[in-house]
């Protein structure tokens, strides 16, 4: 079938995208290498569609499908999105992806090369063309574009010998892709989806949750955005969830089950009462994780995949919890959270805990036994608090301690509650012993960004404090809000407020804080304190885990890099990204920005980004495959050059 064929059919809806199919994730060097490969007449392989009746086939996009059999594009999206790009000039209706990736396409007439438009290099050579332009003109654009050429004195002539290559350009819709298709009653969405994943071993494979996806979409077209809504509410709320974790919840709630499969022969009206469910009991979980243990940002929640099990248990409850009960199953949460229960394994191990909850004899006793027995005691040790950066796993624990207790700010006086007020007022992270002095004293970077060394603080306390050292600024806080200093577990012991003491008052305040998680833990049980008898948890490994943001100002160069990445519409990366034994769940480092399915997702390598970091940490994500870059600078450029395939100044 002629190129120009295939687009038609785009347009009047005789071929679409399956519902199941990801967004386009090509760049624009993908984009020129196949208009150079299509204009040299070189092969570019053909089509793989389905073809279905329109009345049954779930696909992407708002436009509608022609009647009878319509053909969904398996292989070959990719090419049809960019080709549909470049020649209509817009993307076609069932597009979701970067469409800087095909727009400003050039050709340059003498020496017929593709390129992406760049004012300084091409405005003042009418020998760059645009294809969306040519091709949008036809033979009428093709007689005026030679005109033009015609009449330029640098030109004349030649202009014949390029009016050759312009039909040559413009006859790319004339060439003919061979399309093969899958048919026939037999092929269920099971089969297509397996025929699919085949085809494309290479590239973006289908996960469970896709698939699950898009069945639902088969019954009921508007699931994905209705689910897309909320989670993009929960964005502008702080917290950033994706689909296959919210149909995790849809799933917990209407089957009981972690495995998608079980949703696989639902029908749409109970999906949709069990989105309106999980949707529910996932805000009541939030609001309870920050309103009670003021957990109230992404960066803090630990266990977001705890959150599809309470999700079940609300749901359990008819979203009706007591006192008890509520602060039981935060207990549940926190302590999940502090020893990585869902770092490796993740649906075998919500599995475990949703057979925990179900049945005669389960509920959130049996529970919290399963956490013990997997992990053995819940008490909390100094020596758990020996992590650092703000990629420990104890930091977020570090927050919830100042949200719930009595923390005071050390410039106001103030409790550092939740909803403080102003720009100023927010949350940052300081160094008790300022990070300049103790490199100055010799101290290590672990010893420095030790998790007993932060606290929290407004930005204008923390802007006053500056680097002083402790043993001036903790006299003049003592003296203007008496008892400010211990509610944030400051040892009280002005000898060990000096420097040449830092490891000492490291070790006091690890004793502090351990002590606050206990007690905190324990009022969370309403005095039912079986779960921490016993035996304490298990000291940490002695693996050291490397790596992590260590400061606010590089949290902010992440958080900057991840929107400049949004601007140009690619995924943000996780910021300290836990990366764990895929065996036993221990962390072993902590990577300040990371890409795990790259970000092309499927298409390219793993990306790290390790800010100030040794050879260590660069070892350890090169040998999990990661592709490293140790400077924002270094990784844009690899974004504009590899992903984008912009050409760069020199």
């Amino acid at each position: 079938m002629k190129i120009s064929t295939i687009l038609d059919h785009i347009d009047n809806g005789h071929m679409a995208l399956p519902e199941f199919q990801r967004g386009y994730v090509w760049n624009r060097d993908q984009v020129r290498g196949l208009f150079d490969s299509l204009y040299r007449r070189h092969p570019v392989g053909g089509l793989l569609v389905w073809a279905t009746e329109s009345t049954t086939a779930a696909h992407r996009g708002d436009g509608p499908l022609a009647p009878g059999v319509v053909k969904l594009l398996l292989d070959g999206q990719q090419r049809m999105t960019s080709l549909y790009g470049v020649v209509r000039g817009k993307a076609p209706k069932f597009f979701d992806g970067n469409a800087q990736a095909f727009t400003g396409l050039q050709f340059h007439l003498e020496n017929e090369s593709f390129a992406f438009y760049q004012p300084v290099k091409m405005k003042d050579d009418p020998l760059w063309i645009d294809v969306s332009d040519l091709m949008s003109h036809g033979q009428r654009g093709h007689e005026t574009l030679v005109e033009k050429l015609a009449e330029h004195p640098d030109i004349g002539t030649k202009a014949v010998r390029y009016s050759a290559r312009i039909s040559r350009l413009l006859g790319i819709l004339e060439i003919t892709l061979h399309i093969e298709e899958v048919t026939g009653a037999d092929k269920t969405l099971d089969i297509v989806v397996d025929i699919f994943n085949r085809v494309n071993s290479g590239g973006t494979k289908l996960s469970k949750g896709d698939l699950a996806l898009a069945k639902i979409c088969a019954d009921w077209p508007d699931a994905r955005d209705a689910m897309k809504a909320k989670l993009k509410e929960w964005n502008a709320a702080g917290y950033d969830f994706n689909l296959d974790w919210l149909l995790r919840s849809v799933n917990t709630v209407l089957t009981g089950e972690a495995k998608f499969l079980y949703l696989h022969d639902r029908s749409a009206e109970e999906i949709q009462g069990a989105l309106k469910r999980a949707i529910k009991h996932i805000d009541t979980s939030l609001n309870m994780i920050g309103g009670r243990l003021g957990l109230d940002h992404d960066r803090v929640i630990f266990g977001r995949f705890s959150v599809p099990v309470m999700v079940r248990f609300l749901d359990q409850q008819k979203g009706a919890l007591n006192e008890q009960d509520r602060d039981k199953l935060l207990f549940w949460f926190a302590q999940s959270g502090m020893w990585g229960r869902y770092s490796t394994s993740t649906e075998s191990t919500i599995d475990k805990d949703l057979e925990a909850l179900n049945g005669e004899s389960g509920g959130l006793d049996k529970l919290l036994d399963t956490l013990r027995l997997w992990h053995g005691g819940l008490r909390v040790e100094p020596e758990h608090f020996t992590g650092w950066s703000l990629g420990a796993r104890f930091y977020p624990v570090l927050y919830l301690l100042t949200r719930m207790g009595e923390s005071r700010d050390w410039g106001t006086g103030l409790a550092l509650k939740a909803g403080l007020l102003g720009k100023m007022s927010k949350l940052e992270v300081h160094h008790i012993f300022p990070k300049a002095q103790l490199y100055k004293h010799g101290f290590k970077r672990a010893e420095v960004n030790a998790l007993a060394n932060f606290c929290f603080l407004t930005k204008n306390t923390n802007l006053d404090i500056s680097d002083r050292l402790p043993e001036k600024y903790f006299v003049e806080i003592e003296k203007a809000h008496p008892g400010a200093l211990a509610s944030q577990w400051v040892p009280m012991d002005r000898e060990l407020w000096k420097i040449e003491n830092f490891q000492s008052f490291l070790e006091a305040r690890k004793e502090l804080l351990a002590a606050e998680v206990n007690k905190r833990m324990e009022e969370l049980l309403h005095g039912d304190t079986r779960w921490l008898a016993g035996p304490s948890a298990p000291a940490l490994a002695p693996i050291t885990v490397l790596g992590g943001v260590t400061s606010e100002d590089e949290e902010e160069e992440l958080e900057a890099l991840n929107a400049w990445m949004e601007e140009r519409g690619l995924p943000q990366g996780v910021i300290a990204f836990d990366f764990a034994d895929s065996e036993t769940g221990q962390q072993r480092a902590v990577f300040d920005l990371a890409w795990p399915n790259g970000i092309q997702e499927e298409l390219s390598q793993p990306v790290a980004l390790l800010l100030n970091e040794g050879s260590d940490v660069v070892a350890i994500a090169s040998q999990a495959g990661f592709r490293c870059f140790v400077s924002v600078e270094e990784l844009r450029r690899y974004v504009l050059s590899e992903i984008l395939a912009e050409e760069l100044a020199a």
